[in-house]
């Protein structure tokens, strides 16, 4: 092998490398789709437990 072809099959090795972790890394911070709760029950986890007329300030004031 020439000498130019050694750098591209080395920069080639080091790119594919580099590719792998950033895929390994990226799968490890999320979370498969299938895993998660249906976003219906999410939503109403998160905003529909709690009563938002009851924390609104406008409701204070007395006439």
């Amino acid at each position: 092998m020439s000498r130019s072809k050694k750098i591209f099959a080395g920069l080639a090795i080091v790119f594919v490398g580099l590719l792998l972790y950033v895929g390994y890394d990226i799968s490890r911070r999320t979370t498969f789709p299938g895993s998660k709760p249906q976003l219906k029950e999410r939503i109403e986890d998160q905003f529909l437990k709690t009563d938002s007329a009851k924390r609104d300030s406008t409701n204070t004031i007395q006439r």
